[in-house]
Order: C-alpha cells, then sequence, then structure tokens
C-alpha cells in the first residue's frame, strides 16, 4: 500500500518540459491576441486602465478565492482534522494552480484529493466532496441561464448568438440529469455492467465498484448535512461566481467599452465551457478568442481585445501566480513524507 500511494505522488508530482512549454504558450496567448486582434492601440488601452478597476477586480479575485476555502471547509464539516481558514485556502489555491496548469483542468481534482488524503480525508470521500462541489455550481448555472433566458423572452433585450444561451441551457440540464441519475441507481449499474462487461480482472472491477460505492456513500453524507449547511454552501458558490463573473464586465468598463453585466455573464460562461476542448492550459487560445468573439458585435476591435487580455491576467495568471508557491511547497512535504521504497 505504501509503495502504490509513493508511485501515485510521484506521477502527480513529475513534471516534464512539455508541462512548462504548456504553461508558457498558456501564459502568451491572451497577448499574442490581444496584439494581433486590436495591435497598439489595444495595449495602450490596456495601459491606461484605471487603477481603481483593477484594485477592485484583484479584490474580488481574493473574495472569490476565500469563499472557496470557506465552501470546502463546510462540505468537510471537521472530517479532515482542523482545518483553518488559512490551511484550506492554501489548499485552494494549489488545487486551483493544478486546474489551471494542465489540459481540460485534469490536475485540479488530483491534486486536491492528494491534499486532503494528506489529512487523513480518504480519496472516495474528496470525490464525494468533489462531486458535491461540481453539484453546488451546476445548481448556480442551471438557475442563472433559466433567468436570463427568461429575461431575454419577457423583455426587449437583444442579445447577439442568443440560441447559444438556449443549448447550453440544454447542456447543462442534461449534465445535471445525467449525473443525478448514475448516483442514484449506481448499485444497479454495477451489477449489469459487471455482467455484461469483458473486464480484464474481476479484482480491478471489485476494487472500482468498491470506490464508486464509497463515494455514493459519501455524497450521501454530505449532502445529509444540516440545511443550514447547504444553504451557507449554495450562498457562497452564488457569491463566488456572481463576483467572479464581474470580473469581465469590470474589463469592458476599464477599457470604455459598454456591455449588459448579464451579456458579458453568459460570454465567460459560454467561453468557459467551449475552452475545455483546448489542448493548453486553462484553454488558453479557446477561451481569449470565445469571449472576444462575443464580445465584438457591441464595442470596438481594440476595445474587446484589451478587455480580454486585462480579464485573463486577473482570472487565470492570478491563479497561476498565486497557487504556484504553494503547489511546490506541498509537493516538496509530499515527497519529504514519502517512504523510501
Amino acid at each position: 500500500m505504501h509503495s502504490t500511494n509513493t508511485t501515485n505522488r510521484h506521477q502527480l508530482l513529475k513534471w516534464r518540459p512539455i508541462h512548462s512549454v504548456m504553461i508558457a504558450l498558456a501564459l502568451m496567448a491572451p497577448l499574442v491576441l490581444t496584439a494581433w486582434l486590436g495591435g497598439a492601440e489595444a495595449l495602450q488601452r490596456v495601459k491606461q486602465f484605471p487603477l481603481e478597476l483593477l484594485l477592485l477586480m484583484l479584490l474580488l479575485a481574493f473574495l472569490c478565492w476565500n469563499f472557496n476555502a470557506m465552501r470546502m471547509r463546510l462540505m468537510l464539516d471537521g472530517r479532515a482534522g482542523r482545518l483553518g481558514q488559512r490551511g484550506a485556502l492554501g489548499i485552494e489555491l494549489a488545487s486551483k494552480f493544478a486546474l489551471c496548469a494542465t489540459p481540460g483542468g485534469s490536475g485540479g481534482p488530483v491534486t486536491l484529493l492528494m491534499l486532503l488524503a494528506q489529512r487523513g480525508f480518504p480519496p472516495a470521500k474528496g470525490a464525494a466532496m468533489f462531486l458535491i462541489d461540481q453539484g453546488c455550481d451546476l445548481l448556480f448555472f442551471l438557475a442563472m441561464l433559466s433567468g436570463l433566458v427568461l429575461f431575454s423572452l419577457l423583455s426587449d433585450t437583444q442579445w447577439p448568438h442568443q440560441s447559444l444561451v438556449q443549448w447550453a441551457l440544454a447542456g447543462l440540464a442534461f449534465m445535471a440529469t445525467l449525473m443525478i441519475v448514475v448516483m442514484r441507481y449506481l448499485p444497479s449499474l454495477l451489477r449489469s455492467t459487471s455482467v455484461n462487461t469483458p473486464w480484464p480482472s474481476r479484482y480491478r472491477r471489485r476494487w472500482l465498484a468498491r470506490r464508486l460505492l464509497r463515494c455514493r456513500h459519501a455524497l450521501k453524507v454530505t449532502l445529509e448535512l444540516p440545511r443550514t449547511t447547504l444553504f451557507a454552501m449554495l450562498l457562497l458558490t452564488t457569491m463566488h461566481w456572481l463576483m467572479r463573473y464581474s470580473l469581465l464586465y469590470l474589463a469592458v468598463l476599464g477599457v470604455g467599452g459598454h456591455a449588459d453585466w448579464m451579456w458579458t455573464f453568459l460570454t465567460q460562461m459560454l467561453a468557459m465551457a467551449a475552452s475545455q476542448f483546448s489542448f493548453l492550459p486553462g484553454g488558453a487560445g479557446a477561451a481569449e478568442v470565445g469571449v472576444g468573439t462575443l464580445l465584438l458585435p457591441l464595442m470596438e476591435r481594440e476595445q474587446a481585445a484589451a478587455a480580454v487580455l486585462v480579464w485573463r491576467l486577473v482570472s487565470y495568471h492570478l491563479y497561476l501566480a498565486a497557487g504556484a508557491p504553494l503547489f511546490i511547497l506541498y509537493s516538496c512535504r509530499m515527497l519529504h513524507r514519502s517512504p523510501t521504497p
């Protein structure tokens, strides 16, 4: 068991040159696209960005980090030892760094589970907590999209690409339904899969089934938390996303553009969903192109390019800068504690 854990840790912490190249490309993508889309005038608008708005954006980002850390503490409910706000914030930033530094965010959940396992919280229960976290986000976006679609139908607001909003709502509703059905009927699905699927090893089949069932049980335990705790988790989720998705709106104001807050919210949500198909960390390239394309109908080219650059600096590069030292620190501690083979 110890050797297996050691192997997993070294696989997690192993850094290859290709990772550095991909992060370098992700860091340069916003600047390159800004220069290509808006030229020198876009970079000039970035230099003239109001300092007070930039400080407000940084404050909102800091509050978002702390809201996520508070939500983590509520979900753990003391099951990972005495975890204070500072410790939870460290885990949040380190896991978000791994999320932003890997294609598709694949490193984020792994890092989170490993850091929680260091505190005696089993990975199966950590996976359940991660599902709860994702479920809170999904509920928020479903509610927001439903409200925005209803608003657009009942008001005179005419947003560009309005059909994208309706497709996004349908996609989120499908994901939420699929997640609920899988968790609800997991034992039956495992029994039918074990009969119909020729898996290579009975041991592997039982191991995976036990993991999934433990995750389902931990998910059920988390959902049985007091209603006040669940309500606080949803409230923190709402505050986090409202603040984080206000960053683009502030960036647009700072470069002299004009756009509805609701449209900037939809723009970020649709672009970030599309960025999951990018091979670069943080959806680099796809995120900038997606947001810029959706902003162009409402403002000048150089304004859209400058707004995208400022938005990415605060919403992506800042996560990397703040999380990298903590990720390195936790990685060194994990390697130091690993037993010698």
